[in-house]
């Protein structure tokens, strides 16, 4: 998050922050993304709170599956998520971010 964070500050980019990990994600928002992105890349596989709350493997879960778990467990979605008008970026990607938000 700082690295997006400093990154978007840097070329004045203004930016609403919501933080889903205190917040919640708001209602239908996962399902949104994953509608975009797909399930997988939403959530953190690699984090401390996914290993904990995850039954199996994600290759093995169904997308309702995932996103319920998600939804119960907002640490264990990855992050920054960053809507740029009608794309989405998942993750800080420098290079992706410098194309969406030129």
């Amino acid at each position: 998050m700082k690295k997006a964070f400093s990154w978007l500050e840097s070329r004045g980019i203004e930016y609403d922050f919501h933080d889903y990990k205190k917040a919640g994600v708001p209602a239908g928002k996962l399902r949104e993304w994953a509608k975009q992105t797909g399930f997988g890349n939403l959530a953190n596989t690699r984090g401390p709170t996914w290993r904990k709350a995850a039954p199996s493997d994600l290759k093995d879960m169904t997308q309702s599956q995932v996103l319920t778990l998600l939804e119960q467990n907002t640490s264990a979605i990855r992050r920054p998520i960053v809507e740029a008008g009608a794309q989405l970026l998942v993750g800080f990607d420098e290079a992706e971010f410098a194309k969406a938000l030129k």
